[in-house]
């Protein structure tokens, strides 16, 4: 005998399984989400066969206080992207907008939900702006994601300008402000992007509550001052004693690369102009060594 699986129409079963979601009818679990500490209705099957995670957090334990429809108290997380993540468990299909789409990534990697967080890393890309670039490169890190990592990076390479006088550039870790500073194609000059991590410093010591030297250890060490006149760095040295924000052998190290006409004792990588960086004279000294 002759065998097929015939598919029907996938779109109608899609829309018949969205009526379900967030629909107290039928439903047998119940979720309190977010501070507004909204109400969502769910069906425990969809749940429990859709991700590990919820068939856990479903599973009759007799030990559990909280009995097995719920309520599940879900504080941290937005009633709009929890909802997202509902619909879709229930829709293999997720409405995503600018305001929820990293929360939303941020979710399915704690859900384990693959095919989501591959969704979001998407809709990421596609509408990545000046103003979003930086909060999504400190979650594709957070999250392992490296190709939006690359995409992200790309972005602020291209506007580096713009993006290191956002909100989001300041609001970086430490290890992925190093990390961007360690890039050739910053389109940005040196002594502008000296300027942005000392203000990046400032706010990072207020929130953290550290010494400005402290916070800042790590990204200074990729600034490269060598690419700076002699003129700069003796603005810089003033500027430096007022927040110590620059180790002195790293000032001392710029001006011997000065004094000896080359980059000696200091890597190759700091004496290497950016993309954006403005020619000055005494770069012709430091080209035998970028290379």
């Amino acid at each position: 005998p002759c065998s097929a699986r015939l598919q029907g129409d996938v779109a109608a079963f899609s829309a018949a399984l969205r009526t379900l979601v967030n629909n107290p009818q039928f439903s047998d679990v119940m979720f309190v989400v977010g501070q507004e500490q909204q109400k969502v209705f769910a069906h425990r099957c969809v749940l429990a066969c859709r991700c590990q995670v919820f068939r856990g957090m479903l599973s009759q334990d007799s030990s559990s206080s909280v009995p097995p429809q719920g309520p599940f108290i879900l504080g941290n997380v937005q009633p709009e992207v929890f909802l997202a993540v509902i619909e879709f468990l229930y829709t293999n299909s997720v409405t995503l907008n600018s305001h929820i789409a990293l929360e939303v990534l941020t979710s399915s990697v704690e859900y384990g939900l693959q095919d989501l967080c591959k969704l979001c890393v998407k809709f990421i890309k596609d509408t990545l702006s000046v103003e979003q670039v930086c909060e999504a490169l400190q979650a594709a890190v957070t999250y392992g994601q490296v190709d939006l990592q690359q995409h992200c990076l790309a972005f602020i390479e291209g506007c580096t300008a713009a993006v290191v006088r956002t909100q989001g550039f300041r609001e970086l870790s430490d290890v992925v402000l190093a990390r961007v500073l360690r890039s050739d194609r910053l389109a940005v000059d040196e002594l502008d992007l000296v300027q942005a991590v000392r203000e990046w410093a400032h706010v990072s010591s207020a929130v953290l509550e550290r010494p400005v030297p402290e916070v800042a250890a790590l990204p200074v060490r990729e600034l490269r001052l060598p690419l700076l006149a002699p003129s700069e760095l003796v603005t810089l040295e003033s500027h430096n004693q007022q927040d110590l924000l620059i180790p002195v052998e790293n000032i001392a190290a710029a001006w011997r690369a000065h004094a000896l006409r080359r980059g000696s004792g200091v890597p190759s990588r700091l004496c290497r102009p950016r993309r954006g960086t403005r020619p000055r004279d005494h770069h012709r000294h430091l080209e035998p060594h970028t290379k």
